[in-house]
């Protein structure tokens, strides 16, 4: 199965950026989505950005112009580059990737990644 390593969390001032990675490894052969999501405490996960293999992004309204994704100049890596966060951005930060294909013919259509913390407080 695909490991996912994040990276990158952290506490940031308000207005401030920060950068997120995750790393997927494993015997893959192709990656249909990447992604990133939240979960605020007491909220529920929510969808922030995801980009299919072939470029196509979708930002939630809460961070878009804000926030963008991009697939990494590794493969298999996709990056979330937070600008003028908010304290509303504090959240544990989750990556998902979607329809994995494996070398071995075996597909996963759905993992997760442990979760980075991002904190944003003065």
């Amino acid at each position: 199965q695909v490991q996912l390593v994040e990276s990158g969390g952290g506490l940031v001032q308000p207005g401030g950026s920060l950068r997120l990675s995750c790393a997927a490894s494993g015997n893959i052969a192709s990656i249909a989505a990447m992604g990133w999501y939240r979960q605020a405490p007491g909220k529920q996960r929510e969808l922030v950005a995801a980009i299919t293999r072939i470029g196509i992004r979708n930002y939630s309204d809460a961070v878009k112009g804000r926030f963008t994704i991009s697939r990494g100049n590794a493969k298999n890596m996709v990056t979330l580059q937070m600008n003028s966060v908010k304290p509303e951005d504090t959240a544990v930060y989750y990556c998902n990737v979607r329809g994995v294909a494996y070398y071995s013919g075996h597909e996963d259509l759905e993992v997760w990644g442990q979760g980075t913390l991002v904190t944003v407080s003065s």
